[in-house]
C-alpha cells in the first residue's frame, strides 16, 4: 500500500491516530504476525482464541512496522497507533480504499473445489506478459483478502485473488475489498454444507461476487458444473471444461504416469496445446481455466501455453511420486464429495493395483454419513481395488464400499497395516479433509519398501 500513508489509513477506517510524528509516512504491507514485520508495515492486533495481538505491538514498531492497528493501546506503548473500535472491521476498510486507487485487472478466483490450483494456474499463465501478485498461501478468507490487496505494489500489472467463503454474505465483504474487473468460477460442489445447507446455497452465497462488479465483466465458469451453467446468460460470461457447449473446451486428454497431464484446447479458431507438470483430471479444467483467463486479457497461444507449462502445484493437492515401491498420489490437503470422485477416476488412470487411502470429508452438514457412503459405494463401482479409511464416518464408507473396505481407528493404524496390504507397484491415492492429517499417512507410504 505505498501510495497510501498512515494519514490515508486512519481517515479510511474512521479511526483516531495517536502517538504518531509521521502521519504522511507510506504504508507497506498489512500483517498479523509481529515476527514477520519489516519496516514500513501495518500490524493489525487481532485478539483470538488463544492469544491477543495487542500484546506483539511493542514488538512489530521495534521491527520497524510504521504503525499499528488496534482496539486498544497496551501499557507502556506510546505509539505510533490507529485506534478502532473492530480491528477486522477497520483493516477492510482501509484495503478497500487502497484497491480503489489501483486501475489494474484483478481476478477473483472462488469456488468449492481448486481455487487453490487455479489461483496458481492462472497466476504461471498471466505471469508471461503481466508483473501478478497472487495469494500467498490461504490467505483467502476476511483477514487474508485484505492482506493479499495490501501486498499490491504500483509496479504489479494484474493481480489473482483466491476467495474462500464458509457463510452467507462473506463473499459480499470480500469482493467490496478485492473489487475483481474478472470472475472465474471453479466447481458449485458439496462442501461448507453445514452453514450454506445445499448446492443452491453454496450458489448463491459464492455469486455475491458478482453484485460488487461491473455487469458487463468477465465471468468465467465451469460449463460442465449444472450449477454454473446458470451464468450462461450474463453478458460476459464465458464457459470451460469438457461439454461441446463449453466455449473453452479441452480434448485429447492424457493423463501420464510420470505424473504430468496433456489436453488440446479449443476457442474458436484458436488452439492451444497444454502440457501440465501435474498429474489429475483436475489439472485439465486448471488448464482451461487458466487459458480462458488468458484469452479473456488477451494473451497469445504462445504465452498461454507456456503459462501452463509453467505451472508449479503447492501443498498436497494431487502431488504424485514414484517411491520406487508404489506410485504415491498425495491428496491429503482437502475433500468433498466431487474432488472425492475425480481423485478416483484420476487414480484409475494410472497403471497397477488401485488403493485408495480415504479420510472423512469435513463440514458437509447432515447429509454427511450418506456422502461417505456414496463415497465407498463410488470407488468400489468405479473399480477400486482397496480402500482403507479412518475417522468418523469410516463405517459409513465401508458401508458402501463393501467387502473390498477395511476400518482403522486412526491413521497410526492405517500406517501399521500398509506393509501387509501394500504391494510393489500399487497406484495409492491418499485423500481427506486436511483436518484428518492424512499427511502422515503419505509420508509412511513414501518410506516404505517391499516386505520379507
Amino acid at each position: 500500500m505505498k501510495t497510501m500513508t498512515v494519514a490515508m489509513a486512519c481517515a479510511a477506517c474512521g479511526g483516531k491516530l495517536i502517538g504518531c510524528d509521521r502521519a504522511e509516512a507510506p504504508i507497506g504491507r498489512a500483517i498479523i504476525d509481529s515476527r514477520t514485520a519489516q519496516p514500513g508495515d501495518l500490524f493489525a492486533a487481532y485478539r483470538g482464541e488463544r492469544t491477543d495481538g495487542h500484546r506483539y505491538i511493542a514488538t512489530a514498531l521495534e521491527k520497524g512496522a510504521v504503525c499499528c492497528l488496534a482496539e486498544y493501546v497496551p501499557e507502556g506503548v506510546t505509539g505510533p497507533v490507529i485506534l478502532v473500535e473492530d480491528v477486522q472491521a477497520a483493516l477492510e476498510r482501509i484495503a478497500a480504499a487502497y484497491r480503489k486507487t489501483l486501475d489494474i485487472p484483478v481476478v477473483g478466483i472462488t469456488g468449492s473445489v481448486g481455487k487453490t490450483t487455479a489461483k496458481e494456474m492462472v497466476s504461471a499463465v498471466l505471469s508471461q506478459r503481466y508483473r501478478v501478485l497472487k495469494t500467498e498461501g490461504n490467505l483467502n478468507n476476511q483477514i487474508g483478502v485484505p492482506m493479499t490487496v495490501s501486498r499490491i505494489e504500483p509496479d504489479h500489472e494484474a493481480a489473482v485473488v483466491e476467495m474462500g467463503i464458509s457463510g452467507f454474505g462473506e463473499m459480499t465483504a470480500l469482493a467490496k475489498i478485492a473489487r475483481p474487473t474478472v470472475a472465474l468460477f471453479t466447481v458449485i460442489g458439496r462442501a461448507h454444507l453445514e452453514f450454506l445447507h445445499d448446492l443452491d446455497g453454496v450458489f448463491r452465497a459464492k455469486t455475491e461476487m458478482l453484485d460488487q462488479m461491473a455487469a458487463d465483466s468477465p465471468v468465467i465458469y465451469n460449463g460442465d458444473d449444472a450449477q454454473l451453467r446458470r451464468l450462461a446468460d450474463r453478458p460476459g460470461a464465458l464457459s470451460y471444461g469438457l461439454g461441446e457447449d463449453c466455449a473453452v473446451r479441452a480434448d485429447e486428454i492424457a493423463l501420464l504416469s510420470e505424473g504430468r497431464t496433456r489436453c488440446r484446447i479449443r476457442y474458436g479458431e484458436r488452439t492451444v496445446h497444454a502440457d501440465v507438470p501435474a498429474f489429475g483430471k483436475q489439472m485439465v479444467y486448471a488448464a482451461l481455466e487458466g487459458a480462458a483467463v488468458g484469452f479473456v486479457l488477451g494473451l497469445s497461444d504462445e504465452e498461454i501455453t507456456r503459462g501452463i507449462a509453467a505451472y508449479a502445484p503447492v501443498g498436497r493437492r494431487g502431488d504424485i511420486t514414484d517411491t520406487g515401491f508404489v506410485t504415491l498420489v498425495d491428496d491429503s490437503y482437502n475433500a468433498n464429495p466431487e474432488s472425492m470422485r475425480c481423485a478416483i477416476d484420476s487414480l484409475l488412470q494410472l497403471p497397477g493395483r488401485h488403493v485408495a487411502v480415504l479420510g472423512d470429508m469435513l463440514e458437509m452438514g447432515p447429509e454427511s454419513e450418506q456422502m461417505h457412503v456414496d463415497l465407498g459405494r463410488y470407488a468400489r463401482e468405479r473399480g477400486i481395488d482397496r480402500v482403507l479409511c479412518c475417522g468418523g464416518f469410516r463405517d459409513a464408507i465401508v458401508s458402501g464400499a463393501g467387502e473390498i473396505a477395511t476400518a482403522c481407528a486412526d491413521t497410526q493404524a492405517i500406517i501399521d497395516v500398509l506393509p501387509a496390504l501394500l504391494k510393489k507397484g500399487d497406484a495409492v491415492l491418499v485423500k481427506a479433509s486436511r483436518g484428518m492429517h492424512l499427511e502422515a499417512v503419505a509420508e509412511a507410504i513414501k518410506g516404505m519398501g517391499e516386505t520379507e
